[in-house]
């Protein structure tokens, strides 16, 4: 009797058969290819089952009109049924996976449906402080209100304090205040950021601006419940960190503990990005694998004191399960971010592993983390914070699962500490280059910008977080517990500044930072499709996905940048120069839209239309002249709400190709190609303009029907 090759399923070997009893060579060759592959990757295909779940929710969000989607989720049922029927199990279950996750994201998006502000206000404010956000590196502070009902506002309202808050603002706390309220922004360019789609997540249907001082109705409540203690711990802690350690030491530090980074000043904040260390400051796999593995270590070394414990107790049960404890106190007390909530849930099952004797660290593990936070919170997808957490772990632990990985991770026979240590090197230096690769390009599409230099950045600033940053912030916090803290916290704050130098050091480098304008969707959905293909599949197909990445790369960079940016209201406009420099409509443009500007455009420095040739500009109005590919282009954008007479305006109108206003313009100003007066921009959104193609695209035409469109 032969026994039957490992690998080789019936189903394949039926169509190897059919091929030599002379069937039709062309699908029976086909289908054996098929089962051939299935077979070769079949510890692969269940990765690709989260992946059909996160296709499925990025569909919802990215097709605009719901009968649209509605078709789309008929068609996965229809393909889904198909595939039951055909016995194409693989089909049947991505394709039913992808429905599932568009199930996922209307049921979300139903479940926190809130009333929103529908037009711009000032309002008498008189309710609850829900939560207070201290963003001392910008002066100013988040609140979170819940109105008292019958005000007419919706439940939440996000309100921006700037200077010193009054005493006793604190959650929990009764307040009044008059405010001007305005609906939750949308985004400021077409494809990017979109606050009122977080808004609508969070439950937000307001922002706004104190006018005056904030009265304090009634003191905050002691804490009720777990969560509510939870806050307000991490707020105590917070504090006494930051007075612990002064300025931005104590800033990083507590966003170490507690995942707070609102006090990090702004400078010190992009020097972390530009060096490629930004992700220290977000509570991930470093920090969970530093207290857990400590507390393990130190539990294991206290029970191995006591004779009696070590001998009769499993002591390495209870290390994994008071490890388990800690790691998820630790997540809860910085806020169960993301990052945090997926190492979490990984190290839990890696955890659960070493109890029962099994490896668990895998791709699966990573898989089934990304279904659980998907399944749950939906949204979390489209946020930078998911994508740069999951690809860099992907990516790290698919090439540990490599030839190349085990190669490096596995000793030589008679190794000696001098191919020890080239050996651990060049694991460092690989894995930090195969992280950098997989962060790139998700940087460049959220940021517009990435570091180059984060590789070499990291291997001197993991060891140092690893090995002296978080034993010390973790002997501080004890040595704090019984009144002796003042003798570690000075350590911290030194080990911190050298973090922080390093950063400032790595980013001022020459060419540490490369900049990319804005990416169409498009090229961004090739390059994350040809990673995961690379990171998924095991055999020769896999490197299919690095043709798929460089054709997205190739998109990418041959997108051209738009010429002319058009904000929602219709009040501001910016132009790009031939210099790379940005002109602005209005002098006095805000940070915000100057730097969401900025970075879409890659554009360093800006320029008032006033100052630039070719530009004539009034109290009133601007004209401008622009030139691209051949053409002059004649700009006529208004400045002022004063009235201007139909004998001298109706002229400039039908000379402009394009008008710009923020009042509504009567219908006899008819420029000669594109009107965008108010009664448009509303419809519209934010628009970007290329001249040299006529392209014209409105970031509201991308919303399609979705609750958070602006009305």
């Amino acid at each position: 009797m032969v026994a039957p090759v490992q690998g080789v399923t019936s189903r394949s070997v039926a169509a190897v058969k059919a091929v030599s009893a002379g069937a039709a060579a062309g699908p029976a060759v086909a289908a054996a290819r098929w089962w051939s592959f299935v077979d070769a990757e079949r510890q692969s295909l269940a990765l690709w089952l989260p992946v059909a779940f996160a296709g499925g929710v990025a569909l919802w969000f990215i097709v605009p009109w719901q009968v649209q989607r509605l078709a789309l989720a008929l068609a996965f049922a229809g393909v889904g049924a198909a595939a039951l029927l055909a016995r194409w199990r693989p089909l049947a279950a991505l394709a039913l996976l992808a429905l599932a996750g568009m199930g996922a994201a209307e049921w979300r998006s139903a479940r926190v449906a809130a009333p929103v502000l529908d037009h711009r206000q000032v309002a008498t404010v008189s309710g609850i402080v829900a939560a207070v956000e201290d963003r001392a590196g910008r002066d100013q502070l988040r609140l979170l209100v819940a109105p008292d009902a019958g005000t007419g506002l919706p439940p939440r309202l996000r309100l921006t304090v700037r200077g010193p808050p009054p005493p006793g603002l604190a959650p929990g706390a009764r307040i009044r205040l008059r405010a001007l309220l305005s609906p939750p922004a949308g985004a400021a360019i077409p494809g990017g950021y979109d606050f009122a789609r977080r808004a609508w997540f969070a439950g937000i249907g307001a922002t706004g601006l104190p006018f005056g001082r904030i009265a304090i109705v009634a003191p905050a409540p002691p804490a009720a419940g777990v969560m509510a203690w939870l806050d307000a711990v991490r707020a105590r802690l917070t504090q006494r960190i930051r007075r612990a350690v002064p300025g931005e030491s104590g800033a990083i530090a507590a966003a170490f503990v507690t995942g707070d980074q609102g006090a990090i000043p702004l400078p010190t904040a992009q020097a972390m990005r530009d060096s490629g260390l930004a992700h220290l400051l977000s509570i991930s796999g470093l920090h969970i694998a530093v207290v857990v593995g400590g507390t393990i270590l130190l539990v294991r070394r206290g029970l191995a004191l006591f004779p009696h414990a070590a001998l009769r107790w499993p002591v390495k049960t209870i290390a994994v399960g008071v490890a388990a404890l800690v790691g998820v106190g630790y997540t809860l007390l910085a806020g169960a971010e993301v990052p945090t909530v997926r190492t979490i849930l990984a190290t839990l099952i890696v955890l659960f592993g070493m109890v029962i004797g099994r490896e668990a660290f895998s791709l699966r593990l990573l898989a089934a983390a990304a279904f659980v936070i998907l399944a749950v919170r939906p949204e979390a997808l489209l946020g930078p914070s998911f994508q740069l957490s999951f690809a860099a772990v992907i990516a790290i632990v698919a090439l540990y699962e490599s030839r190349l990985g085990r190669w490096l991770a596995t000793p030589g026979a008679d190794e000696g500490w001098g191919r020890r240590l080239v050996r651990h090197g060049t694991a460092m230096l690989v894995t930090g280059l195969v992280a950098e690769l997989a962060l790139s390009s998700i940087g460049l599409f959220h940021f517009n910008r990435a570091g180059i230099y984060g590789v070499f950045a990291n291997m001197v600033a993991i060891p140092w977080t690893s090995f002296v940053i978080m034993p010390l912030l973790m002997l501080a916090l004890l040595a704090d517990a019984v009144g002796i803290g003042g003798l570690v916290w000075p350590a911290v704050g030194w080990a911190m500044g050298w973090l922080v130098a390093l950063a400032e050091a790595t980013a001022a480098l020459p060419g540490a930072v490369v900049r990319m304008p804005a990416m169409p969707a498009s090229a961004y959905a090739f390059i994350i499709a040809g990673g995961l293909w690379l990171a998924l599949w095991r055999t020769r197909v896999r490197w299919w996905g690095a043709g798929v990445v460089a054709a997205g790369l190739v998109l990418a960079m041959m997108a051209p940048p738009p010429d002319l940016l058009v904000s929602g209201d219709g009040r501001h406009a910016a132009l790009r120069l031939d210099d790379g420099r940005l002109a602005l409509l209005r002098p006095r443009t805000g940070d915000f839209l100057r730097d969401m500007w900025g970075d879409a455009l890659a554009t360093d420095g800006d320029a008032a239309f006033a100052d630039l040739p070719g530009m004539a500009c009034s109290a009133d109005a601007c004209v401008a002249h622009i030139d691209r590919d051949g053409r002059r282009w004649r700009l006529l954008a208004t400045l002022s709400r004063d009235y201007i007479g139909r004998a001298t305006f109706e002229p400039a109108c039908a000379a402009a190709d394009i008008v710009v206003s923020d009042r509504r313009m009567p219908r006899w100003c008819r420029p000669r190609w594109l009107r965008l007066d108010r009664a448009q921009l509303a419809q519209s959104g934010a628009v970007a303009i290329w001249l040299g193609s006529g392209r014209v695209d409105g970031a509201n035409a991308r919303l399609g029907d979705h609750p958070w469109r602006p009305h």
